[in-house]
């Protein structure tokens, strides 16, 4: 029997406040534990939270980025449960009435586009952070709790259960970080922990149309991990089930070492809340002319964009690895926008920079090979100053200095040869010193060209024309 996976993400997203939703302590990440709090952050008795209006606005935004309706009333609940992480015994969280509900967010799959239902975004304050002694929570002899994380402002972005494999929860879950970057509300920085999900599977047989029993993956924090643990957990659902078992509604995590999940507690019981209306916050009231206003300052966004630069030339896989990050994205325009060509900027970008980058752990917005200066660099390529092979080395000189690319392409002597008779010379010479490269061409074996091509580049020190190349050994060779 075949089954299908039925997926649903609830995605967290730390916003990028300098100051907690309800309080004025730091939200910066890194410092001493248990440092950035108050007596609000707390929960200590007699103390009021007030909203920080930025966090609204922040939720707002990415609700319409997302194509979510925004509702024009919302209100603050009371999430009732003990955990140590939780010091008030209770999270302010929205219940019956979020800021943004029904939108979606389109992804692509192996058989086409995709839509993903997004069933609702609301805001909360995020919980603490308890810090195992082991690798693991189910390892560990002791746990410790650091509070500066209570109160950071979060959106929760809950999905219907429209994925069905792993990679598809991957491309939704990269799709929402990319359009939170885009609106430039959340760092995203997922090894900070500030944009996690909990991932919520069941299995059952192809055509099937009833639920099965889901279990839920908490605080999975790499695209990585959320493929990883979801492939393993729909292997594991059909083999208990083949095997004649019954899945456990149950509350799982990921052991990354082990490359297994395992059992926290059961969810056997749907767990009471207590949701209670937050008595001292006002609810949100937010018009539609706010509303407008909010829509009309979105910038360009991920889908969009995309658009725009396949309209430019690129394929569609470029312009979506281009488009996956707003940094990036911005980086290519900038290129562009210095005069490169859309095509060659693409690929310098998705080429030497990334691999560069990636070498040194750097972000495109570290990079020591400023837009200007690589735009300037692929406009000598264009104009013919330099060849392709040349470039790379320019490239490479550009990346550890700041000179200006035709100040190195000049002090290194790097200018490419066009000059016919100069080249012509080193072809006679290379076909004069290969007889039988010449002979295979000649033989029919139209590939040899190839091994002359490389013998004139290496005399030429990689510096005449390749055009050229091709031309004259095809004119002479007959």
């Amino acid at each position: 029997m075949k089954y299908e996976a039925v997926i649903g993400l609830e995605i967290h997203s730390e916003l990028k406040t300098n100051t907690k939703i309800f309080c004025g302590c730091a939200t910066s990440f890194g410092a001493e534990q248990n440092t950035h709090v108050c007596p609000v952050c707390l929960g200590l008795p007699g103390v009021l939270p007030v909203v920080n209006r930025r966090v609204v606005e922040f939720a707002i935004k990415a609700g319409l980025a997302m194509n979510c309706e925004i509702n024009h009333f919302s209100k603050f609940d009371r999430k009732n449960y003990y955990y140590p992480d939780l010091p008030k015994n209770f999270q302010t969280s929205q219940f019956d009435l979020p800021i943004c509900e029904h939108g979606y967010v389109d992804i692509d799959t192996v058989n086409g586009p995709k839509r993903i239902r997004i069933t609702r975004i609301h805001m909360e304050e995020d919980a603490g952070k308890l810090v195992h002694s082991g690798s693991t929570i189910k390892d560990s002899d002791s746990s410790n709790v650091d509070y500066n994380r209570t109160g950071v402002p979060l959106i929760e972005i809950v999905s219907e259960p429209d994925m069905s494999s792993p990679e598809e929860a991957r491309a939704y879950m990269e799709k929402v970080k990319s359009i939170l970057e885009y609106v430039d509300v959340s760092n995203c920085r997922m090894e900070q922990g500030n944009l996690r999900a909990d991932l919520n599977v069941s299995v059952r047989p192809v055509g099937e149309t009833k639920l099965g029993t889901r279990t839920e993956m908490k605080n999975i924090n790499s695209f990585k991990a959320v493929e990883d643990s979801l492939a393993y957990e729909i292997q594991r659902q059909i083999e208990v089930v083949e095997d004649g078992g019954t899945i456990r509604q149950e509350t799982r995590t990921w052991d990354p070492n082990k490359g297994i999940t395992l059992s926290m507690r059961s969810k056997e019981e749907a767990q009471d809340y207590r949701y209670m209306p937050e008595p001292d916050l006002v609810p949100i009231v937010t018009t539609d002319e706010e509303i407008e206003e909010y829509r009309k300052k979105l910038p360009e966004l991920p889908d969009a964009r995309r658009a725009r630069l396949v309209e430019m030339g690129l394929t569609a896989y470029d312009a979506g690895v281009i488009t996956a990050s707003r940094a990036m994205a911005e980086y290519f325009d900038a290129v562009v926008e210095g005069g490169a060509d859309a095509k060659l900027a693409a690929n310098w970008i998705m080429g030497d920079l990334s691999k560069n980058l990636n070498a040194e752990g750097k972000t495109i917005t570290e990079s020591p090979v400023e837009a200007g200066r690589l735009a300037k660099m692929i406009a000598l390529i264009s104009k013919g100053t330099i060849s392709s092979k040349i470039a790379k080395t320019v490239f490479a000189e550009m990346w550890n200095c700041p000179d200006e690319p035709e100040k190195i392409v000049e002090a290194k002597g790097l200018v490419q040869i066009t000059d016919t008779g100069a080249i012509e010379a080193i072809v006679d010479e290379v076909i004069a010193n290969n007889e039988k490269a010449v002979a295979d061409y000649k033989g029919g074996n139209k590939k040899a060209i190839g091994a002359l091509v490389g013998q004139v580049m290496k005399a030429s020190k990689g510096k005449a024309n390749p055009g050229m190349v091709n031309q004259l050994l095809a004119k002479k060779l007959g």
